[in-house]
Parts: structure tokens; C-alpha cells; sequence
């Protein structure tokens, strides 16, 4: 079935809510045949990863998408059958009220944050009726299984093939500024094999620059530190496919690691009294089930060691990384492997946009 949707995207934090957006509107549009359009509020950071955007339009059609400018003074000329709120991003109180006076009221779907925790499950799909009007918004957790909203992932998405062991080891690093870059580069210094690591820009390499000083790279022993250009979203996959190791953080690139089947280290956003480690262990309780004991605890310990586990408290002196990156990286064969049949396993199950199309389907 056709549905008209309205997509709404605040941008909170550099380029992961509009980075799940935009590949949601995509899908959508692309693979679904549904009728999308993308509202957000700074296309300058749609534009950073899909460079076809141009960021001085108030609108522009895009790989089927028709993206908009959500501007302040937001004036509603039509309501659609879809409505999705990103993350609580609060839809424009004008639209909202459109929505109530419409004579066939909207499936309006919040679109959580992804997790792993099981509650999730309990609410996935759960209706909350409005105070005040006849609307009722229901609630999209995506997740790990069967009985949450499922992963985005584009048709025929499969893991990358496991990388030549005697290639020189790429890494790629994308974290926040709060990451012990400088345990992990001690680490790097120490690697007995050649190798290079990619930083973009922003956080990543600001932390890189704090660490080690202003230069256009950096050789340490036999690593090599290497700004890279900030990516689109899809030349940034097809790195994630061919590094033999990806640091990751937050969502989109979080589970854009998991589809490329690489050994991969997650730094979670972090919240206000640690709430973000139970997110943290509740995805290491199902990733690691399948894990031989070692591999699992050198995972365990090196993402604890990032996130700022063991006392470290996120410092930049990153003692604890240094100290668990040896131990992953003798471990990585047996993660590689694990992590191809991890994405194949999630991928048996139905994707984010099927599920959020079969949702809607039945309620519009």
C-alpha cells in the first residue's frame, strides 16, 4: 500500500539522528514505493553525508525524497497519512493541530532510540492517547529481536568477506571527544604489525590532535595516523566493509558496523548517572552469547575500557585501553567470524522499514 509520510528530524548531535533519517526516508521511497517527505532542521548536516543535498533550498527532491527545511515559523500545507517523530524531536504545534482537525487522523509513530534492553519489548508498539486531542501517537523501539522494530538495513545487505590476515591492519575511528584516545594510540604504537588508522574530522580527530599535536598524520612505530576526509553516508560504509577494525558510536554507525561483519569497539552516547551502561551491557549480554569465553572477555573489557569503564572515567590517558587492546587484537579471527554470523542472523529478520510499513498498514 502507497502511504504518504512525513518524516520530522531534529539534528541533537552532530550526524547520527539525521544519518537514521535519511536512510529511513531512503528505504522508504527507494525500496517501498512510499511517498516521503523529510522535514529537518539543519540541512547543512543532511548535506555532510549526502552531498547531493544542497542546503540553501527550503525544498529539494533527493533519491526520491522529498527533503524540506523545518524552519521556525513552520507552516503546515498538508498532513500526511505517516507522521514520524524522530527520536521526541516534538513535532510543530501547528501540524499537530492540523492533524486533530483532519478527518482521517494520521498514524503518528515516536521512532525511539535503538536498544537492546528488554523492556523494550513490553512497549514496542504501545499506544499513548494525547491529553487534549483525538490523537494518539504509539511508540517504534528498534532492536535485536522478533518483538521490536527491527534494524535498518537495505535489501541484499550482507557482511563483508573476512579480510586477508596478512594485509596491513586498517582501523577506523569514530568516537566522541570524551573517548581515552590516548591509551588506544599507545596501543597502536606498540602494534608489532604494520598498520594505518582513519580519523575523520570533528570529535574524532580533535581528540587525535589533543593527543598527539597538531600534523597532517602521524607515524607511531609502525602505525600510521591518518586524517581522512569526512565521508557520505555510503562511501562511510564501505569503509566500515574494509577495515579489519571499526570504533563506532552512537546508533547509525553503531549498527552500520554490525552490517559490515568487522570486529567493531561501540562507544554508547552517555547519559546522566551512567543510564547508558545498562543499554551498554544489555547489547554486550546478547552479542557475546555466542562468543568462545576468551572472545568475550576481551570484547567485554575493551569496550568497558572505552566507555570508561574499570575507573577510568572516560580520561584521555586511556591506561585501561592500552592494557585490553592487546587481547582483543589477538582475539579478532574469532570475532571476525562471529560478527559475519551475527549480521546474517539479524538479517533473517524482518528490517526497520518493512516493520514500520506492516505497522502502519494496520492502522491507516
Amino acid at each position: 500500500m502507497l502511504f504518504h509520510w512525513d518524516i520530522f528530524c531534529r539534528v541533537v548531535d552532530n550526524y547520527g539522528d539525521i544519518g537514521v533519517c535519511w536512510r529511513l526516508a531512503r528505504q522508504l521511497a527507494g525500496e517501498r514505493g512510499q511517498a516521503v517527505r523529510l522535514w529537518v532542521d539543519e540541512p547543512g548536516a543532511l548535506a555532510a553525508i549526502c552531498p547531493a543535498c544542497d542546503p540553501r533550498l527550503p525544498a529539494q527532491r533527493i533519491q526520491e525524497v522529498e527533503v524540506c527545511r523545518w524552519p521556525a515559523d513552520f507552516a503546515v500545507d498538508r498532513v500526511a497519512e505517516v507522521v514520524i517523530e524522530a527520536f521526541a524531536c516534538d513535532l510543530p504545534a501547528a501540524y499537530v493541530a492540523r492533524m486533530a482537525s483532519a478527518a482521517r487522523k494520521p498514524c503518528w509513530i515516536n521512532l525511539e532510540y535503538l536498544s537492546a534492553e528488554t523492556w523494550i519489548e513490553g512497549c514496542h508498539g504501545l499506544a499513548s492517547p494525547h491529553p487534549g486531542l483525538p490523537l494518539v501517537k504509539h511508540f517504534f523501539f528498534p532492536g535485536f529481536t522478533s518483538a521490536s522494530g527491527g534494524l535498518l538495513r537495505e535489501a541484499g545487505l550482507l557482511p563483508a568477506p573476512l579480510p586477508d590476515p596478512a594485509a596491513p591492519l586498517e582501523i577506523s575511528l569514530f568516537c566522541y571527544d570524551s573517548a581515552p584516545v590516548g591509551g588506544l594510540l599507545a596501543a597502536l604504537a606498540a602494534s608489532p604489525r604494520p598498520l594505518v588508522c582513519h580519523v575523520p574530522p570533528g570529535r574524532p580527530l580533535a581528540a587525535v590532535s589533543a593527543a598527539l599535536g597538531p600534523a597532517e598524520e602521524w607515524n607511531l612505530g609502525q602505525a600510521r595516523i591518518q586524517p581522512i576526509p569526512f565521508l557520505p553516508l555510503d562511501d562511510y560504509d564501505a569503509l566500515l566493509r574494509r577495515c579489519a577494525v571499526n570504533f563506532v558510536r552512537g546508533e547509525d554507525s553503531f549498527v552500520r558496523a554490525q552490517w559490515a561483519g568487522r570486529p567493531f569497539i561501540w562507544q554508547i552516547y552517555p547519559q546522566d548517572e551512567a543510564a547508558h551502561q545498562a543499554k551498554l551491557d544489555a547489547f554486550l549480554d546478547r552479542y557475546c552469547a555466542a562468543l568462545t569465553p576468551a572472545a568475550a572477555s576481551a570484547v567485554r573489557a575493551l569496550f568497558s575500557a572505552w566507555n570508561g569503564g574499570n575507573g577510568d572515567g572516560g580520561n584521555s590517558n586511556g591506561g585501561d585501553v592500552a592494557a585490553a587492546w592487546p587481547a582483543f587484537l589477538a582475539q579478532t579471527p574469532e570475532i571476525a567470524r562471529h560478527n559475519v554470523g551475527w549480521a546474517r542472523q539479524l538479517a533473517e529478520q524482518p528490517d526497520l522499514a518493512t516493520r514500520l510499513v506492516n505497522f502502519v498498514a494496520a492502522r491507516v
